[in-house]
């Protein structure tokens, strides 16, 4: 190679290194950082995207499970509501049912059973009546009354009794119903009964002493003492 040659290799090589000291500038230094940081928020920003976004749809899944839980609390106390006056209502009821349609001693019982077989012409031949405190020692106890009752008449007029019973002002319950056989027309009839006894109130007290001693002085066969 000729020094000529040389010389303008050299001189070539010292250009470009002098246009890569040229780029090498601060202000390109610069701008090569500002590009760097750049880059860095933006990965940044996308990391945050999808962190708020999975943030977000946890907290629209705990926001509806709440929801679902304040209706089912809602639904639940619904059947609660006014619950003070409905117990009212109940109490009041309850009382109406006692006084209207629960006797409050036995000669009721009788008397309600005789009325009814005279009305349908009926013949009650037996009646027997066994008792077991209802709610003992407590204010409003209530005395269940079984009867075991036997009666002969027509058939209609019998089923004509049966049915008095079951809409009869006083409560009556019927358990059982038997045929004991038919003689002449008569038909035979046994029924087992079931009423409540409630305690006397007010007046009803001294009737009931009065309708006790009445049942006292009466022959053997009427209702209990």
């Amino acid at each position: 190679m000729t020094v000529m040659t040389e010389n303008a290799v050299a001189q070539r090589t010292q250009g470009i290194s002098e246009k890569t000291r040229a780029l090498l500038t601060k202000l390109n230094l610069y701008y090569a950082g500002v590009a760097v940081l750049a880059l860095l928020n933006l990965y940044l920003l996308i990391q945050i995207a999808f962190a708020w976004r999975s943030a977000h749809s946890q907290n629209e899944a705990a926001l509806q499970q709440q929801r679902a839980a304040l209706k089912a609390a809602q639904d639940a106390k619904k059947p609660l509501e006014g619950l003070d006056g409905k117990l009212r209502k109940a109490t009041e009821q309850s009382d109406a049912f006692y006084q209207k349609r629960l006797p409050y001693a036995y000669s009721q019982v009788a008397g309600e059973l005789g009325a009814l077989a005279k009305k349908q012409n009926v013949k009650l031949t037996r009646v027997q009546y066994a008792e077991d405190p209802v709610l003992e020692n407590s204010s409003g106890a209530l005395t269940d009354v079984r009867m075991d009752a036997s009666l002969s008449g027509d058939y209609r007029q019998l089923v004509l009794f049966v049915n008095g019973l079951e809409r009869n002002k006083m409560f009556f319950l019927i358990n059982g119903v038997t045929l004991t056989g038919q003689q002449s027309g008569t038909v035979g009839l046994r029924l087992r009964l079931t009423t409540f006894l409630r305690p006397p109130v007010g007046k009803e007290s001294s009737d009931k002493d009065v309708a006790e001693a009445s049942d006292d002085a009466a022959a053997k066969g009427s209702a209990p003492r």
